[in-house]
């Protein structure tokens, strides 16, 4: 997932740039740029690899402007060289485009610009969008209309952001189906793929939507309709966002860090919320649909990757002490599906960032269906916060490590209180509210026990595949454990519930092939345990 950040006002626009394009950096890239336009020309610098090298790069040679855009990339079309990250212009160096997202009809336009003696130099979709401005801007002479016949003509999802030495004190950005966020202060603007990164220069954010475009200076800004041309009133909405210091605190990265910031998450997910003396919960961000959850008779959870799997563990946690059948989807296809749900049926979209676009689009399957949508979503005015009709924040605080760590435990916290919040036997779970009390101590206790891990860590290091398997609440986790070491380390893993080892499975145990169980579930660890002898019988 790309993301973008763009700048103008009178400050120096790098500043904003690099600095955004580090807090956007748990999206994942392989490679990162910069542009910033200077006088009558653009100077740009595009590494491949992480942001601080794309830092260590612009030293040699500073930009100076006051107007900019970045991007950090995340290959789809074309490999991980320099000639294919971001910013691309068009043949003629006059207008530069960052772009998140997918041009489904690039290659149409690739060739009907050939045709019309364009020239390429990467292999990306993105590189048509400033060739296609320029050859509007051929026939127009207007930057502006240039902009909106080229956006018109894109097919698929894009958040945009441009630059052009023809309108020196311009920025200009659309998107369609690609979240965007402007930031506006006093004399600047601070563009970002989402509210994260404009959060540390300001709190008034507008929220670009889908078919729209706007033009932004030192002197204001303009949103428009692409479609219609008509111009758009719309007031910047207060965003209160945590965005962290940013310091590593003697930690070695932000992984590391993450994950013993863990046991405080929980707090924080707990915080207000769970009153252990009482015996009560109380969740306001679910108050003003109360009624309509008495109603509901089924949830639907929708979510990807890691998020997809703290869903499956919430859907253990509902069915289990609410009594309300979940089934659990992964976002990116349930939005090709065309299942009936009822009104009675409450969908719940489940992301760290707010931004999946996957989860996204499952859920505009769902606008105007009159379906109550619930988000346990870990950052305000994100789209999914949005776009839902309540739901309850997690409190993790941003991650900026790829890999989520604090945010998995933090929607499974928030699953478990809102189960409780449903239950109509809620006092037969006054030993789990206890327990939950008890449970970032635990942790923090667990991670201190660094001899156990290094020990572990450096006993299977050699290994090149690894199984997690696991029951009931251990069966997420084993999916959730392999995810971390395949995206991690790199090393092939599977997770697999342990009732499927016959199916499969067994056939590839071997000495050299770990696996990791998870036991901790006493209702099925006798057949946990039954499946940990039948490794053992095959050396595994």
């Amino acid at each position: 997932m790309c993301g973008i950040v763009g700048y103008v006002g009178s400050g120096l626009a790098k500043e904003y740039l690099l600095n955004g394009l580090e807090t956007l950096e748990y999206r994942g890239y392989d490679s990162a740029g910069i542009a910033t336009l200077e006088g009558e020309s653009v100077r740009t610098t595009k590494v491949v690899g992480r942001v601080d090298h794309l830092r260590a790069e612009e030293n040699l040679n500073p930009h100076v402007g006051s107007i900019g855009i970045g991007h950090t990339r995340w290959a789809t079309h074309g490999g991980v060289v320099v000639k294919n990250a971001h910013p691309h212009h068009d043949q003629d160096n006059t207008f530069f485009v960052v772009h998140n997202g997918i041009i489904e009809n690039y290659e149409e336009l690739r060739d009907f610009l050939k045709n019309n003696g364009f020239t390429f130099y990467s292999d990306t979709d993105s590189e048509v969008v400033p060739n296609l401005i320029s050859y509007h801007y051929k026939k127009t002479k207007d930057v502006v209309a240039a902009f909106q016949a080229a956006i018109q003509a894109l097919r698929g999802a894009y958040a945009l952001s441009m630059i052009t030495p023809h309108e020196p004190e311009s920025l200009y950005v659309a998107k369609l189906s690609s979240p965007l966020a402007i930031g506006v202060s006093e004399g600047e603007f601070f563009v970002g793929s989402d509210s994260l990164p404009i959060a540390s220069r300001t709190q008034d954010v507008i929220f670009l939507e889908d078919g729209e475009m706007a033009i932004l200076s030192p002197e204001g800004y303009k949103i428009v309709d692409v479609e219609t041309k008509k111009s758009i009133k719309r007031a910047t909405e207060l965003i209160v966002q945590d965005t962290g210091d940013g310091e590593l605190h003697g930690f070695e990265d932000f992984m590391s860090k993450e994950i013993h910031e863990m046991p405080q998450t929980v707090r924080a997910a707990m915080l207000g919320r769970l009153k252990s003396e009482t015996g009560t919960i109380k969740l306001g961000g679910l108050d003003e649909v109360r009624q309509q959850l008495d109603y509901v008779d089924r949830f639907v959870v929708l979510a990807c990757g890691t998020s997809y799997y703290a869903g499956l563990v919430g859907e253990y946690l509902i069915e289990e002490i609410a009594g309300i059948p979940v089934e659990v989807h992964q976002a990116s296809e349930f939005r090709y599906r065309s299942e009936p749900l009822s009104r009675s049926t409450a969908v719940i979209v489940v992301s760290q960032s707010g931004e999946t676009a996957d989860t996204i689009a499952a859920l505009k399957k769902l606008e105007g269906s009159g379906i109550l949508t619930l988000g346990i979503i870990n950052a305000p005015g994100s789209t999914l916060a949005r776009m839902t009709d309540a739901g309850v924040y997690c409190h993790a605080g941003p991650e900026k490590a790829v890999a989520s760590t604090k945010a998995f435990v933090a929607q499974v916290t928030v699953f478990t209180l809102i189960a409780l919040h449903l239950s109509k036997n809620f006092k037969e779970y006054t030993s789990l509210l206890h327990e939950l009390d008890k449970l970032p101590a635990k942790m923090e206790q667990t991670l201190k026990d660094t001899v156990t891990l290094q020990k572990l860590a450096k006993k299977y290091a050699h290994h090149r595949d690894f199984l997690f398997i696991g029951r009931r609440y251990g069966f997420p986790l084993a999916l959730e454990g392999s995810l971390k070491l395949k995206e991690i380390s790199y090393i092939h893993a599977e997770g697999y519930a342990g009732g499927e080892m016959k199916h499969g499975p067994l056939a590839l145990i071997d000495s050299n092939f770990p696996t990791f169980a998870y036991a901790m579930d006493s209702s099925v660890s006798e057949k946990t345990l039954s499946n940990m002898q039948e490794i053992k019988a095959r050396s595994g």
